[in-house]
Parts: structure tokens; C-alpha cells; sequence
């Protein structure tokens, strides 16, 4: 399932948590690739990872806990 990470609306995000989850959500994306993508995604520019079907209810959990919003690409 691919998705695109479009902002994340938290007051003061934590940088390392958001890097970490998309780390381990992603199935082809190393730790520091997701450090780029973190910075990106929060200057405002959208981000399009790709995970795993069997993890995605457990992946688009940690995503709204981080709330970061995203929209599902077919």
C-alpha cells in the first residue's frame, strides 16, 4: 500500500519519533533516508512512503498518533 504523507498538525513534533515510525512502517526506506523525509514532510512538502498490507491498520495508527495526516494511493 503506498500512502503520502501530507503535514503533520502536532504542536511541537518530535522529530525522532516521526523518523523512527516511518522507518519502521516503510518497507524500503533505511533510518537515515527517513530523517530526509521527516525533515521534509515538516517544512511542508508531501512525502510518499510505501508499507506492507499486513502492518497498514497498525502503520496508519502510529501515523495519527503522531498526527501526521496522510491519504491512501491506490
Amino acid at each position: 500500500m503506498k500512502l503520502n504523507l501530507l503535514s503533520c498538525d502536532a504542536q511541537r513534533p518530535d522529530r525522532r519519533a516521526i523518523a523512527q515510525c516511518i522507518a519502521e512502517i516503510s518497507s524500503n526506506v533505511s533510518y537515515s533516508l527517513s530523517k530526509e523525509l521527516t525533515d521534509i514532510l515538516l517544512e511542508g512538502d508531501p512525502v510518499d512512503i510505501e508499507i506492507g498490507d499486513k502492518s497498514s491498520g497498525s502503520a496508519l495508527r502510529s501515523l495519527r498518533k503522531l498526527s501526521i495526516d496522510y491519504e491512501v494511493i491506490a
